[in-house]
């Protein structure tokens, strides 16, 4: 199966509301907030995504298209996660990149909501849901973290 197909094929389901929604991720974070903060402070689109672990349209963020030179940043505590060196065109819809700033920028976590194992990524300090990570990017790392727009705040540099 080619990565459009089993795109379109998931978006479709996402479409469907077939997906179970997840939550952030769990564990002990630097920055922690409750249910009622984290609504105060994100949009409904970015809480579905960021705290429930939902997933954007394909092609409606900005930061997909962004070609400047700069950082990304988590939406919940503005840790610098991404950068614009490490960006690349996947053509998916979302923004991607072939490894985070660091290493420990990022946690991960095994995610199966949609029948398949995949590996999910969030920020290491508030547990914000970014996306995924896939095994079919470029070279040197071969690494696609596939991300939600809405969880990443764009820093100029």
């Amino acid at each position: 199966m080619n990565r459009r197909l089993f795109l379109t094929a998931g978006a479709a389901v996402a479409a469907l509301g077939l997906t179970r929604a997840g939550s952030a991720a769990t564990g002990s974070f630097e920055v922690t907030r409750s249910k009622a903060e984290w609504k105060a402070m994100l949009s409904a689109a970015e809480y579905k995504v960021m705290r429930e672990e939902g997933t954007e349209r394909a092609f409606s963020s900005p930061l997909d298209r962004e070609k400047r030179t700069g950082m990304y940043h988590c939406r919940g505590c503005d840790l610098a996660v991404y950068s614009s060196q490490h960006k690349y065109d996947s053509g998916t819809g979302w923004p991607s990149f072939w490894q985070p700033v660091s290493s420990s920028a990022i946690g991960t976590k095994v995610d199966r909501k949609l029948l398949l194992r995949r590996t999910e990524v969030h920020c290491r300090r508030c547990g914000s849901h970014f996306g995924h990570i896939f095994n079919d990017g470029p070279k040197p790392t071969g690494k696609r973290h596939c991300l939600n727009g809405v969880s990443l705040v764009f820093k100029p540099a």
